[in-house]
């Protein structure tokens, strides 16, 4: 009655993909976990880490790239997704912090609302650096994420952004009210 060899090949098929997502999931909250390190790494100023941190992250992001490059769909997967946009905010977060015009990703290939997920993020990253820029009373440094989050906001404010990265850009302007909140004490100290 059954087709009995097509039904184990639609099995095989599915059984693959699942093992695959597996990996995919496993890999990737491993590179996710790499860039969070990383921005805590960035926070403490230990450069040196961050950048080992990041390099890890994108070895192994680039790897399941790689290793999976015909398999698209596995690219979709929340966990994988989750992973790229952490790493992009990490790389911002390490462009600012060296100097670097803020934006493209060296290496890598991704989409406008991974970029813009990551973006949206930076700003709380800048708010923790300027209170603990604030603390050491290097109150140039605050002033400056100050500037920086304030130039990220007015550039994502003409995105229309809806939907997932629209809570996200709320965030980032909440993050640059208690930026603004900062820098104005500061102002009250020096």
């Amino acid at each position: 009655m059954l087709d009995k060899k097509y039904l184990q090949s639609v099995r095989e098929d599915l059984l693959g993909y699942a093992g695959k997502r597996r990996d995919v999931i496993k890999i990737a909250g491993d590179a996710q976990q790499m860039a969070k390190k990383a921005i805590f790494a960035m926070q403490r100023d230990d450069k040196a880490s961050a950048e080992t941190l990041l390099k890890t992250a994108a070895g192994l992001l680039l790897g399941l790239n790689k290793k999976y490059k015909t398999e698209k769909d596995l690219f979709t997967e929340g966990s994988y997704r989750a992973a790229i946009e952490e790493y992009t905010e990490a790389v911002l977060f390490h462009q600012y912090l060296t100097g670097a015009v803020i934006g493209k990703l060296k290496g890598f290939d991704i989409d406008s609302d991974t970029l813009v997920g990551g973006l949206c993020d930076l700003p709380g990253e800048l708010l923790r650096y300027a209170i603990k820029s604030a603390t050491e009373r290097n109150f140039a440094e605050a002033k400056k994420c100050f500037a920086a989050a304030e130039e990220i906001v007015a550039e994502l404010v003409d995105m229309d952004l809806t939907g997932y990265n629209r809570q996200k850009f709320d965030q980032a302007k909440q993050a640059l009210n208690k930026l603004q909140q900062v820098v104005y004490e500061v102002s009250l100290k020096s």
